[in-house]
């Protein structure tokens, strides 16, 4: 059977496209992740934003409380590492399991669609109008034909480079380790070090464990990784513990021309197409927004799909570039700190070692 459309990956943007296509079109979608305990996960802080939660909304999605985790916390603590200088801010995230959120997002896949698992593309050739696609999974290669591609594949996108779509954005390794963490007050820091990178990273409680990551310049990541893991667990008197490491590309936007939503037909759509914030690296929200233009385009019936989504796609990369305005004031280092120094929109926290 030749399918109308393949989809390479299944994070949000990957499993919402599914959701919205396959009630229609004969689909099938390939994912490295399952939900086995040494599949693929995403190395990400695990906290859903007003932003992606207002687009779940948009789509009638109600979040199970089996995907929260403890503690539900109300502010983040933004530290300077150089100087000291700390700061809280309030947000009004969602703390939860980003592993089980995006199992959860695979349950709701129509059952019309053919999910293949733990699975790994390799090869893609394009023959008499459609894409035999090669995959290994369990062992095995397997082989699909479609006649459309969605690369939904992340940032370090196989069926981007496949096709030789290049971005013009920065790139980093996200490095993150969970940790045991029983007995400690619950917290959740930013961390800008621009001795270690231009980026930043995260620390945070979840259940009994909390997770330390962050963004790093490809060169050198892990190394960077662990000088910085180590002087911050050195400042907070905590010895650590790993129980789990992972890592994965993710990038940060520099210019329009950092988004590429694909050519021909071959479509990219979320972090793929470059779709992620350049000031929180937050990318659940543009997944999901992408991947609903891409559908609304396709369910059209339109005969020109890649113009018609290149163009609903405009106001995306339009707001994620106003967002680069936003982004010196976090990580140039004088800006930053004249912010943390004048305290704008910081709350006061009471020290938790106070009466």
């Amino acid at each position: 059977m030749i399918y109308d459309i393949a989809i390479i990956g299944l994070g949000p943007a990957g499993a919402i496209l599914a959701q919205l296509l396959g009630k229609t079109l004969k689909v099938v979608a390939i994912d490295k992740k399952s939900g086995e305990d040494h599949s693929f996960k995403k190395p990400c802080g695990g906290l859903l934003a007003p932003d992606a939660q207002k687009e779940l909304a948009k789509l009638s999605l109600t979040l199970p409380r089996s995907l929260l985790v403890d503690p539900q916390i109300f502010s983040v603590e933004t530290l300077d590492m150089p100087t000291g200088l700390t700061r809280h801010y309030q947000r009004f995230y969602l703390n939860m399991d980003r592993h089980r959120f995006d199992m959860w997002l695979k349950s709701l896949i129509p059952k019309g669609v053919t999910v293949f698992d733990s699975s790994q593309v390799f090869d893609i050739k394009e023959k008499d109008g459609r894409f035999d696609i090669s995959f290994y999974i369990n062992g095995e290669t397997r082989t699909v034909s479609s006649k459309y591609i969605v690369g939904a594949d992340g940032a370090n996108s196989f069926v981007r480079r496949w096709f030789g779509v290049d971005l013009k954005t920065r790139k980093y390794l996200s490095v993150q380790q969970v940790f045991k963490a029983e007995g400690m007050s619950p917290f959740y820091s930013c961390v800008f070090d621009e001795r270690i990178t231009d980026c930043y990273s995260w620390a945070l409680s979840k259940d009994d464990q909390f997770i330390f990551g962050g963004a790093y310049p490809v060169k050198d990541a892990k190394k960077l990784f662990i000088k910085q893991r180590d002087e911050l667990f050195s400042k907070m008197g905590l010895e650590p513990s790993v129980k789990e490491t992972q890592a994965c590309m993710v990038l940060r936007p520099s210019s329009l021309r950092s988004f590429s939503t694909g050519k021909g037909n071959v479509f990219l759509v979320g972090e793929a197409a470059g779709f992620i914030s350049p000031s929180s690296l937050e990318g659940i929200s543009w997944g999901i927004a992408s991947a609903k233009a891409l559908a609304g385009v396709i369910n059209s019936g339109t005969k020109n799909i890649a113009k018609a989504y290149f163009i609903k796609t405009i106001k995306l990369r339009i707001k994620l570039c106003l967002k680069l305005i936003k982004s010196p004031f976090m990580y140039v280092p004088y800006l930053r700190r004249l912010v943390l120094k004048s305290g704008i929109s910081s709350i006061k926290v009471k020290n938790k070692t106070s009466d």
